[in-house]
């Protein structure tokens, strides 16, 4: 290229300035096969070939550095098999990735990266270091078994299930869950989410909340997400979704991804499994062994009732035959004893008979002893009263006899008799005497007593007169 190039004061077109970019680029061998750490960002297919833009970020989250990339589709292909295989993720969105390819330059389009190589093992580098390090700080807090150390009833039937309303991987675990063989009856729950792109781990979480306020209706919870792209897995490994895994009141089941994918979440959910189809088997398998387990004890239940059947049956005989025998000993041991008792019965008698017999002769002589001065003392009261009770008597004889003499001459003054020879009479009508008039009705016979006769009256006419 001539020194004096840029020098020319008529100046240049914009071809041979941009094909002189072009020619400068493609000219320097330390921008041709470099490796390139990025970000990939904007990833999309057309035609067959891979567009994008590699993106560096700092610290703080902003972007430092953007180029526009690109894979021709004779290499993408390859690349996108090979990147495949060694992570179980594809070439897409979000990744870091170490690429290698060269700087090129077009005189419409401008600089570009041409990838013609990329390292698996840097992306899974990353990812397991992204993992580990939230993986990390949940140990560091003490939360990362937190989930896992809580007890997942048996069976488990009433599920709260996180996932996408009509994706294919929750059609396939209710279909699971709904068909088993056995017949088992579950009664799962949908709380629909995000499951792929920015929001997994914002609805996530907002439907843990959701479930967790009303924790006494739930035995557990599972976060089921299948098919799709594997890159889609990217937002479950989050330290915040993790978190709320972690901490959940109820034990977490989870199966978000296929046989090669592992996430954050695998490591401190309560249960792990691959798949939803998986998550569904194990809720069947948990109740299949409960059921198993009520039979076991059905059945121990009824050979031990046998058993104790059979040992009272034979106890129940046992005693039975020794029964008699103990019985006959038992009345030839009273026999015997009652033997003995009456043989020294009369000993006892005779000996306890003389015993009573000193005790009566010396409370014979006490009481005659104490009767003999306790009589003379209660003669002399009962002569002292004696005495009372005469003279009282003597008085209350005379002043009975004065009103009784009293009396007499007064019951003769009273004496109806009497009264009648003073002129007087009684009238009595059906032997009742008559006090005033109004009792009288005409025709009514009248009987009057009189000092010395009845006389037989007919009531002809009554009238007041004072």
């Amino acid at each position: 290229m001539p020194d004096n190039f840029f020098s020319i004061p008529s100046g240049i077109p914009l071809s041979r300035f941009t094909a002189a970019i072009t020619d400068t680029i493609s000219g320097d061998n330390r921008l041709n096969g470099v490796w390139v750490i990025a970000e990939l960002s904007d990833v999309r297919v057309s035609g067959g070939h891979c567009y994008m833009e590699l993106i560096e970020k700092n610290e703080a989250g902003q972007t430092i550095a953007k180029l526009r990339a690109n894979i021709w589709r004779n290499n993408f292909i390859q690349l996108r098999q090979k990147f495949y295989k060694s992570t179980g993720r594809d070439i897409g969105t979000g990744i870091k990735a170490l690429v290698r390819g060269s700087a090129t330059h077009h005189s419409i389009y401008g600089l570009a990266f041409n990838i013609f190589d990329i390292d698996p093992s840097y992306t899974m580098g990353d990812m397991e270091r992204l993992r580990r390090e939230i993986i990390m700080r949940l140990n560091k807090e003490g939360i990362s078994t937190m989930n896992k150390n809580l007890s997942l009833p048996i069976p488990p039937q009433k599920i709260a299930v996180i996932s996408a309303e009509g994706a294919a991987g929750y059609g396939d675990f209710i279909q699971q869950l709904s068909n088993n063989p056995e017949g088992f009856v579950f009664y799962p729950c949908l709380f629909p989410c995000v499951m792929q792109g920015d929001k997994v781990s914002e609805s996530i979480r907002k439907a843990l909340q959701i479930i967790e306020s009303s924790a006494h209706l739930w035995d557990c919870v599972a976060i089921v997400r299948g098919g799709g792209a594997t890159t889609d897995l990217n937002g479950f490994d989050d330290y915040e979704l993790a978190k709320a895994v972690a901490t959940c009141g109820l034990p977490v089941i989870v199966g978000i991804g296929h046989e090669r994918d592992k996430n954050v979440l695998d490591e401190i959910a309560h249960t792990s499994l691959k798949t939803p189809t998986a998550v569904a088997g194990f809720f069947v398998d948990k109740a299949r062994e409960a059921y198993e387990k009520v039979l076991f004890l059905a059945d121990q239940l009824r050979v031990y009732s046998i058993e104790m059947i059979r040992g009272e049956e034979r106890r129940f005989a046992t005693v039975q035959t020794i029964l008699p025998q103990l019985a006959l000993r038992r009345i030839s041991d009273a026999k015997s004893k009652l033997h003995n008792m009456t043989a020294r019965l009369p000993l006892m008698l005779e000996s306890k008979v003389g015993k009573e017999r000193m005790k009566l002769d010396g409370m014979k002589n006490i009481l005659q002893s104490i009767s003999e001065g306790r009589l003379g003392k209660e003669k002399v009261r009962i002569d002292a009263t004696l005495n009372f009770l005469v003279n009282i008597t003597s008085n209350k004889i005379a002043q009975a006899g004065e009103k009784i003499t009293a009396t007499e001459s007064l019951v003769k003054v009273l004496d109806p008799r009497n009264t009648l020879k003073r002129g007087y009479s009684i009238t009595r009508l059906n032997g009742k005497s008559i006090k005033n008039i109004d009792s009288l009705s005409e025709g009514d016979i009248l009987s009057t007593t009189t000092s010395d006769g009845i006389i037989k009256s007919k009531v002809v006419e009554k009238y007041n007169e004072l």
